[in-house]
């Protein structure tokens, strides 16, 4: 039956117009998920990665990091919807601070470096079929944005999801477009092949690229992490942080025993009888922020020696066809991650560089702290920690999605730089010029609630 799945699959992408080397790469993971492969890493198999380069501690001349950024692109996974808040749209079109979106603050962080260093420092982005139409409209006001001969943009695959029951590809009439997923963030380098930007960069004699999540606001171009990644010759390297107890869930870099190869391992890949070492801070002691480097060359040459399928790891991603009811036939979306790319080149490296270089936002937890005063906004559109990061804790029924979190800030959020928490319960909403001081916990009163104007709350 899989050979036909596999048949009807490859027909599928055809039709839609979908690029040979993507249904490739497909039809090596269909195959990897039929003979039943798991990706799981156990920690027998690998060695904590312990002695990292520190960012502090590396030295590079004005000059050397404006050479390299001369030679890097900026690349920004722009292709979730953010549907974890309620959105459908490209997270990325969110406001963060005075009304400007992640868009501005990233085109303004590269507008800015341009102007300081005087790199061409190109901006790309990767969108999927359902982000890009919005996203160029959202870079209309920014002419001077494309650099000669490259575009703003390249689309991620899209690959069909496959019925559970016997990996046949899943239809499903009401919603055509349920039909499809994107295949995860390893598809980053296919996609660049594919869609002729990979050539077009090293022909404009691009040779590294720097690529982060668009809701990272804190991953913006650096010139001293390009010196450091030019001097060293190494083809990838992969920025990580040092973990706390609240990092346990993020992914990490590790040694495989076998043979000295950096990889990474990420919760889907870890045995459950493992768990208690991958959650370990002190066992693994930096985790993976997605925030990669690589050599365009050296990704070129091993994308052509095979076919543009990579061979990342594979992750198996089991949902329903329609996300939004779970009664819908259950199916299987074949994805892999970018990060899992740093086991493919021998002579991968990391650095260790600091939480500021890690801001995502994949809740309105962390939207509220990038709006309120615990950061403060440059004129280059990098967010400065400003005051001491409190807990944000917001009733997931009434804050959760985009929509219900802005009617209850509606009048601006609460001022949290002298806040050591800041925890919500119930149907609260907030008036201006609210200030939260120590520990603030609002219990749920069974009605919704106000807090007034100029309150302030805590002690």
């Amino acid at each position: 039956m899989s050979d036909a799945g596999l048949a009807q699959a490859q027909e599928k992408m055809q039709r839609a117009g979908v690029d040979p080397v993507a249904i490739e790469v497909f039809s090596h993971y269909y195959r990897q998920l039929e003979e039943g492969a798991t990706g799981l890493i156990p920690e027998s198999s690998i060695e904590p990665l312990l002695d990292v380069p520190q960012l502090a501690d590396v030295e590079i001349s004005d000059a050397d990091a404006a050479a390299a950024l001369d030679k890097t692109v900026v690349i920004k996974l722009n292709g979730g919807l953010g549907t974890s808040m309620g959105m459908d749209r490209a997270k990325s079109l969110l406001p963060v601070r005075d009304g400007k979106t992640f868009l501005d603050l990233i085109v303004q962080q590269v507008r800015s470096a341009r102007e300081a260093t005087g790199a061409r420092l190109p901006l790309l982005f990767m969108n999927s079929f359902r982000t890009q139409s919005d996203t160029l409209a959202a870079l209309e006001p920014y002419p001077d944005l494309p650099v000669e001969g490259l575009p703003l943009d390249f689309l991620q695959s899209k690959e069909p999801k496959l019925l559970a029951s016997d990996l046949t590809p899943a239809e499903w009439p009401a919603d055509p477009e349920l039909e499809w997923c994107p295949p995860g963030h390893g598809d980053l380098y296919p996609s660049l092949l594919a869609s002729g930007v990979l050539d077009a960069l090293l022909e404009r004699g691009f040779r590294y690229a720097s690529v982060s999540n668009s809701d990272n606001l804190g991953a913006g171009p650096n010139g001293t992490i390009a010196g450091w990644f030019a001097a060293s010759g190494a083809p990838y390297a992969a920025e990580v942080c040092t973990r706390t107890a609240n990092d346990r869930k993020g992914g990490h870099l590790a040694i495989r025993r076998s043979d000295g190869q950096l990889i990474l391992r990420d919760t889907a890949q870890t045995p459950a009888e493992d768990m208690h070492h991958f959650t370990d801070e002190h066992t693994h002691p930096y985790f993976h922020t997605n925030n990669l480097w690589f050599d365009l060359h050296v990704l070129a040459d091993v994308l052509r020696e095979r076919n543009g399928v990579l061979g990342l790891p594979l992750i198996k991603n089991v949902k329903t066809v329609d996300p939004s009811d779970s009664s819908s036939p259950e199916v299987i979306q074949i994805e892999t991650a970018m990060g899992t790319a740093v086991e493919v080149f021998p002579g991968a490296t990391a650095i260790a560089v600091g939480r500021e270089r890690f801001l995502p936002v994949k809740t309105t937890n962390e939207l509220l702290l990038l709006r309120s005063d615990v950061y403060d906004l440059g004129e280059d559109g990098r967010l400065v920690q400003a005051a001491d990061i409190p807990a944000v804790d917001l009733d997931s029924r009434f804050f959760k999605r985009i929509g219900d979190f802005e009617a209850r800030f509606a009048d601006g959020v609460p001022s949290l730089r002298e806040a050591t928490s800041f925890s919500v319960a119930g149907d609260w909403t907030f008036g201006t010029g609210v200030r939260a001081v120590g520990e603030v916990a609002l219990d749920e009163t069974g009605t919704p609630d106000r807090v007034a104007d100029g309150t302030v709350l805590g002690s």
